[in-house]
């Protein structure tokens, strides 16, 4: 079994939907896809994808595997590029969406540095909580923060995984206290987070497996993650970030992390981009550029 040649064809037939387009793509035949896919099931022995004569879908198992093969070769195109005599030097204007938090907390830690590395790069910057279409927006890339993310065409590199935590300025805990335990929670202001009308209570995970369903966003609730920020900040209660959003604010003392030992669950970071076999240099060394950034954030 050739296992490069069985990932490729794992990639093609899940970002086509069809063994018939990734046939196409590959240049080969619809039973040769077929082949390499059962070959690549059983040197596992698990079953990757479920199919039927109307669509077909990764299972659990092979929705982990193919993130990992998508980064592997992810990694493999990029050394090959890197290694062929007179690459192409990353240039143009590079089209990007990124969450709005992004935009306001985290930029500064990694655009610089890559711009300054990449001078003929030029870079139009938009910053917004809906998901655009990528490719029908003209983006070349977009970052997303979630729990994990639907089936699409797209690629998807995950660049980190990181727990929401609850954070309160020193203000705020010298007026009100500081909780002791999830209960104590519900005595305090909680500032919620919600993109609609609706709220959403907060699904807490403790020690040894404990539990807890919080109901925030009753004094207040925002749509817009910066407001949300800037109202914690200010000392008008608790809420939840994901770490990386509010390493810094940590650091430097202006929040504090209340009951350290019980989060809002795992949100990843993923990078967006269409097939990386057509992927620009400009588009690779960004990813390649946040892959590295978010690999030291996590050894941090």
């Amino acid at each position: 079994m050739d296992h490069l040649a069985t990932l490729r064809a794992l990639r093609a037939i899940v970002e086509t939907g069809s063994f018939t387009a990734a046939a196409e793509r590959l240049g080969t035949t619809h039973s040769a896809m077929s082949r390499q896919l059962r070959q690549l099931e059983e040197h596992l022995q698990v079953r990757l994808l479920d199919r039927n004569s109307r669509r077909m879908s990764l299972t659990e198992a092979g929705r982990d595997y193919y993130r990992e093969a998508v980064s592997l070769l992810d990694r493999l195109e990029a050394a090959d590029d890197r290694a062929r005599a007179g690459q192409a030097q990353p240039s143009g204007r590079l089209r990007i969406s990124v969450p709005q938090v992004v935009a306001s907390q985290e930029l500064p830690h990694w655009l610089p540095g890559f711009l300054a590395r990449y001078p003929q790069v030029s870079l139009d910057l938009s910053a917004d909580d809906q998901l655009v279409d990528v490719v029908g927006g003209g983006f070349d890339l977009a970052l997303r923060i979630a729990p994990s993310l639907p089936d699409s065409q797209l690629v998807a590199r995950e660049l980190a995984r990181c727990p929401r935590i609850l954070v309160a300025a020193p203000a705020y805990l010298a007026q009100h206290g500081l909780p002791r335990q999830a209960p104590d929670l519900q005595q305090h202001t909680l500032l919620g987070f919600s993109p609609t009308a609706a709220s959403a209570p907060w699904h807490l995970q403790g020690p040894r497996g404990a539990t807890a369903s919080i109901e925030a966003g009753q004094r207040m609730r925002v749509d817009a993650t910066p407001a949300l920020h800037a109202a914690v900040l200010a000392g008008m209660g608790i809420s939840l970030f994901t770490a990386l959003t509010v390493q810094e604010d940590l650091r430097a003392g202006r929040l504090i992390h209340v009951l350290p030992t019980w989060h809002g669950g795992q949100r990843c970071y993923f990078a967006l981009y269409p097939h990386a076999r057509a992927l620009a240099p400009k588009v690779r060394a960004l990813v390649e550029y946040l892959a590295t950034h978010y690999a030291a954030w996590r050894s941090a």
